[in-house]
């Protein structure tokens, strides 16, 4: 009797453990308390199915993509790639584009890492205009800042004040205003030295101002900074579009500097020492890839600066939108896990091997050149190592060859010309940061180019 007694309280236990381990593997920690998942489930399962898509890996599916049957939405190819699932490609025709900066190239990672990136966002999350501190700032975004730079030693924190901008873009206006002159009768000079981002010129000429006006090179300026002109330099480090670190040209009591620091992170560079500018600006673009989020931040010394800066913000678009601020730290937090090891390392790894293909076959010409690449001490690695840029700076040798990008679009690879940067067209841009099927092309393009060099070699010689 006792022994059956027994026996039916085993029974019972077990069966309660079972149950319990059913409950726990169907649940989630919320709050710190255990729950069942209710409202969360359905929006969780929506974005599996859809990421489960495989686009036979030359493509991808979004959860906000075009619907067309079956209430799936459709695949987007890759460069080159077509057909319902993106398996068919058409190398015949197909023209490499290396035009753009789109960082897809870190894409690969984030997949691997999709538990850990995901973010699930309730319908009534942070739905007014303002933080609980009555600011437009999430001060744990911004603490995951601040570690994020001491890890990586690439730029000082302490004791200096972060604003948070839609992508740098927007941040790179506020500070040209934030610097600019208040006379209007004598309007500070916004200069960048050749060749520099477009936007600079573009965007100051857009926003113009009583306050500001862009003045072009640096050069024509060096034997009057020293004059009552009041001058604002972009200074671009690694430069866009050649990579080269940078330091401001001009200097004087009337010249301000503006570093434009998004390229400034272990993939693209050797990290030689942490960046101590007064003006800073980074974003989420370049440093995880994620362009479409529009999340950029400024490192400000001086707190008037920063003061005018916010309101610059506030007007212009009543801060950053909350949405991108939680992607961000769920991002940066994922990141700091490894101490950033894990995605500057895959990322270094992606780059590194890109620049090694591309150097060995510009190698093989006499008609193209790649810029310099720097070697130097990368503090972050603790090694020498090579730059490894976001883009090749090409220029096209022969002296007829004085528009490099048509020279290289007759060969179906498109890249953005000198031009664009205030350079000679004989310099040409080629980006390296897009999926892998973009630098293959790409790759494979320019040896089909290079090789018709050794075919013309060889009839000269016969």
């Amino acid at each position: 009797m006792a022994k059956t007694q027994s026996l039916k309280l085993l029974v019972i236990l077990v069966s309660s453990l079972i149950l319990n381990l059913f409950f726990i593997l169907r649940t989630s920690e919320i709050g710190g308390d255990w729950k069942v998942l209710s409202w969360s489930r359905r929006a969780a399962e929506e974005a599996e199915k859809v990421a489960a898509i495989s686009c036979s890996g030359h493509g991808r599916a979004y959860l906000d993509g075009v619907v067309l049957n079956q209430n799936q939405p459709v695949c987007e190819c890759n460069t080159c790639y077509g057909g319902p699932d993106c398996s068919e490609i058409n190398q015949t025709d197909c023209v490499a584009d290396a035009e753009s900066g789109n960082p897809l190239f870190l894409e690969p990672f984030w997949m691997k890492k999709a538990a850990g990136s995901a973010v699930l966002v309730s319908g009534w999350h942070r739905m007014g205009y303002r933080f609980s501190d009555n600011t437009y700032i999430s001060k744990e975004l911004e603490n995951h800042i601040r570690q994020l730079h001491k890890t990586v030693g690439n730029a000082i924190t302490q004791g200096r004040y972060i604003v948070f901008g839609v992508g740098s873009t927007q941040l790179l206006n506020a500070a040209v205003l934030a610097l600019s002159s208040d006379n209007s009768s004598s309007p500070s000079g916004v200069v960048a030295t050749i060749p520099y981002y477009q936007l600079y010129k573009s965007q100051t000429e857009l926003f113009s101002s009583t306050r500001y006006r862009f003045e072009g090179d640096t050069s024509l300026w060096r034997n009057k900074s020293d004059t009552g002109t009041k001058l604002i330099e972009f200074v671009t480090s690694p430069n866009n579009p050649d990579g080269q670190l940078k330091k401001a040209v001009l200097h004087g009591p009337n010249v301000k500097a503006i570093y434009d620091r998004v390229y400034y992170w272990p993939y693209f560079t050797p990290i030689p020492a942490p960046a101590d500018e007064d003006i800073m600006v980074f974003s989420i673009s370049k440093l995880t890839g994620h362009a479409g989020s529009r999340f950029g931040w400024a490192i400000v010394k001086d707190e008037a600066v920063f003061q005018r800066m916010i309101r610059y913000v506030q007007i212009n678009s009543m801060g950053v939108s909350r949405e991108p601020q939680l992607r961000a730290l769920q991002l940066l937090k994922l990141v700091l896990k490894s101490r950033g090891k894990e995605i500057f390392d895959f990322g270094y790894k992606t780059m590194s091997g890109r620049w090694k293909k591309l150097s060995n076959t510009f190698s093989r010409s006499r008609r193209f050149s790649l810029q310099k690449i720097d070697i130097q001490h990368c503090s972050y690695y603790d090694k020498i190592r090579r730059s490894t840029p976001a883009y090749a700076w090409v220029k096209c040798e022969r002296e007829e060859d004085e528009d490099c990008s048509a020279v290289l679009k007759a060969a179906k690879i498109i890249g953005r010309e000198g031009s664009a940067f205030e350079a000679k067209d004989r310099f040409v841009r080629l980006s390296l940061i897009k999926t892998q099927d973009d630098f293959d092309q790409l790759l494979h393009r320019l040896n089909k180019l290079v090789s018709e060099e050794d075919s013309i070699k060889s009839i000269d010689m016969m």
